[in-house]
């Protein structure tokens, strides 16, 4: 198979969807791997180290979608994109299509085959193409909070972990997933109070076994967030709901209750954000403030430390990249349910039902597009 690598073009995206080790996993199976020029320059990997793996360079993402059987990216394509992408052609990257319309229109309208890491779904329910950049966006969301925190950026005023004589700080998680379990973890390990909330008891208790004695488990409900937001510093949003929008589990009413200086941390903001308040932004511009309340809800997150973002992500689409390419996307997902259920779009089609009803489109189960495959196939 022919596979594309384009250079990431959205605001302050630095990382690239292939490490050169994942070039040479694909080029010594006998695939043939194009990378634009300098794609992965902010990653820490040079164009020679890419051509030593086995891969082409070609000079711009124009010629890379244009010979690309199979395009390989980090994040949705943006606008000056869409002209580029070709029918039939299969675009395996992070898309987050239920907050975006017009992205997904411009997929519809191109009749390409839309492969999104976000909703390859193990049987366990798992996500095992969002994990890693879930694990990333998790700490980066205490990271990023404390730094808020501070009142040069008009936050409280407040050291997460405290001093002797001082109390720590408060951090309330909304979520108890990868992203809440790993912002827990942070914030528990700076020393602040940290409380998470979750509507899967089954989930707390698991919690509250591993997670230290600063970590106070909760059961979510409105009356829970209403009181704890009162008087916590910072507040991390992630709950996800694959493939569909984010329940917006904070309202604009809700920030009057809050000091001033408090700081918002959405990362659920690729599937429209848990707080009714949240707007994108980027790492250029990351904040804003509404009532006193400072948000931060950055779109790309992992992009802020691409070095480590770009591995963690190659190791884990690589084996899936590698299945699409040696079988052709129509075998590889009739073999693999997770793969099938990370189809969104394809032929014009909207296979995914968080997709579909997140807009009021028509929504066709990815057996009636491929059904025909998986009779023959299976």
């Amino acid at each position: 198979m022919i596979i594309g690598v384009p250079k990431e073009i959205k605001t302050n995206e630095n990382r690239v969807a292939l490490t050169p080790a994942g070039a040479l996993e694909l080029t010594k199976r006998g695939h043939t791997v194009y990378v634009q020029s300098t794609a992965g320059e902010n990653s820490g990997f040079t164009d020679d180290e890419y051509v030593h793996n086995g891969a082409k360079i070609l000079p711009t993402i124009e010629d890379v979608y244009g010979i690309a059987e199979m395009i390989i990216k980090v994040k949705e394509p943006i606008e000056k994109e869409y002209a580029l992408i070709r029918e039939g052609q299969l675009l395996f990257t992070y898309f987050h299509f239920a907050s975006y319309e017009p992205l997904t229109l411009a997929m519809i309208k191109s009749k390409a085959v839309c492969l999104a890491y976000e909703t390859v779904e193990l049987t366990d329910g798992s996500l095992p193409l969002l994990v890693p950049m879930s694990e990333v966006a998790g700490r980066m969301a205490i990271q990023e909070g404390a730094k808020f925190l501070e009142k040069t950026y008009k936050g409280r005023g407040v050291l997460l972990g405290g001093v002797p004589g001082v109390a720590p700080g408060k951090v309330l998680v909304l979520g108890g997933g990868v992203v809440g379990t790993q912002a827990a973890k942070m914030a528990a390990g700076l020393g602040a109070q940290v409380t998470i909330l979750d509507l899967s008891l089954n989930r707390l208790r698991y919690l509250a076994d591993v997670m230290p004695a600063n970590v106070t488990t909760l059961y979510s409900n409105e009356y829970t967030v209403r009181k704890l937001i009162k008087d916590h510093d910072l507040i991390v949003g992630a709950v996800l709901i694959p493939g569909a929008k984010a329940p917006k589990l904070i309202t604009r009413d809700m920030l009057k209750t809050m000091r001033p200086g408090t700081v918002l941390v959405d990362v659920a903001v690729d599937q429209g954000g848990c707080f009714e308040t949240t707007t994108p932004t980027t790492h250029e511009n990351p904040t804003f403030i509404i009532d006193d309340v400072i948000h931060y809800c950055v779109a790309n997150m992992p992009g802020a430390v691409p070095m480590t973002s770009t591995v963690a992500l190659t190791n884990a689409t690589l084996p899936y990249a590698i299945k699409l390419a040696e079988k052709g996307w129509k075998q590889a997902c009739t073999e693999s349910e997770p793969l099938r259920l990370g189809l969104n779009v394809v032929d014009g089609k909207v296979v995914y039902k968080g997709v579909a009803d997140a807009f009021g489109l028509p929504y066709e189960p990815v057996e009636g597009v491929v059904g025909w495959w998986l009779v023959v196939g299976g």
